[in-house]
């Protein structure tokens, strides 16, 4: 693994980390390099299941909310301009103002949350590597970049940072104007992000109960305040390893097809082999995608019966029924 900008601002001697206390690291990212923190005095706070599930393996102390005080924060900046600002502003409050160190790519953003920074406190020092900074400053009151809830037509309450927080994304709304009206028995929504397809679902009388499966911790917990409905339940996990406690009559998705900014149809894929793996014999499967993503084989070959049943000039509507594979 190639030393990070952090590894390497710390070696050289260009960044100081304080001696004595904790140290907080937000939204780092599975297999960062930080090899230069001292394991027993780092959290991380990880609110992405994969990512937080990948550092608990590794043996560093994670949560999804800073817990306890600390001496200086180090924030990996996300590309959501709303939500790297809430993340400077928890670090700021949870160090007390201390030193707050910030890493990030260029294309994400890094260059202009320095310069708001700027405004507010000046930076201490920068560091430039492999096409990112890392910038660092003491102080400064950064009360203004608080998180704070936006509520959509319809009620639905959103967070900085989680997919589609300003709207429904139009993939889903595609989707819910797609799927039949007469579903029934056990729903799983793959992805569910905060809830924009679960409340549809659970407008339909046949349907008994419903999994709702994101790894976004703050886009679930929108969720939870979104969806007042004894027939839900929500789970904090990644949906293409979900094992659920019977298998389902219908499994609806959205799924996600970027990392960072590149974008990976695998992972849409994977969803579709995790539907085709908890479906009963006799289940459907109804996705929505972005009309260039090659998702037809990986159908083809998880179910019996394939069709596109809507979409838009943008999205295509995909059903696929009756798996081939079950669990074994």
């Amino acid at each position: 693994m190639a030393p990070s900008r952090l590894t390497l601002a710390l070696e050289n001697g260009a960044l100081l980390l304080p001696a004595d206390g904790r140290i907080a690291v937000f939204a780092a990212p599975a297999g960062t390099d930080l090899s230069a923190l001292e394991k027993n005095r780092t959290q991380i706070i990880q609110g992405q299941f994969p990512d937080y599930a990948a550092w608990v393996r590794a043996g560093w102390d994670t949560q999804v909310s800073p817990k306890g005080e600390f001496a200086a924060a180090v924030v990996f900046v996300p590309r959501a301009k709303a939500a790297a600002r809430a993340l400077v502003h928890q670090a700021s409050q949870v160090t007390g103002a201390g030193l707050i160190v910030l890493d990030g790519q260029k294309t994400d953003g890094i260059d202009s949350l320095m310069k708001a920074v700027k405004v507010l406190q000046p930076l201490d020092g920068s560091f430039s590597k492999a096409h990112g900074k890392l910038a660092w400053f003491t102080g400064g009151d950064f009360t203004d970049w608080g998180a704070r809830d936006t509520t959509l037509a319809g009620g639905f309450v959103t967070r900085p940072g989680v997919f589609s927080a300003d709207a429904p994304d139009k993939g889903s709304v595609a989707l819910v104007e797609a799927l039949p009206k007469d579903l029934t028995g056990r729903v799983v929504d793959l992805g569910a992000g905060w809830g924009f397809l679960a409340r549809d679902i659970l407008g339909r009388d046949g349907v008994t109960h419903l999994d709702l499966i994101e790894a976004d911790h703050a886009a679930l917990t929108c969720a939870r305040r979104n969806i007042d409905d004894a027939r839900a339940e929500f789970v904090w996990g990644d949906a293409t390893s979900f094992e659920p406690k019977a298998l389902a009559d219908i499994v609806i998705s959205n799924p996600p097809f970027h990392v960072g900014r590149a974008g990976d149809p695998g992972l849409g894929r994977a969803f579709i082999r995790a539907a085709a793996r908890i479906l009963k014999p006799t289940g459907q499967f109804f996705m929505v995608a972005n009309r260039h993503l090659p998702y037809e084989a990986e159908l083809a070959e998880q179910f019996r019966e394939v069709a596109e049943i809507g979409g838009t000039p943008g999205f295509k509507v995909l059903h696929g029924a009756k798996p081939r594979r079950q669990r074994r």
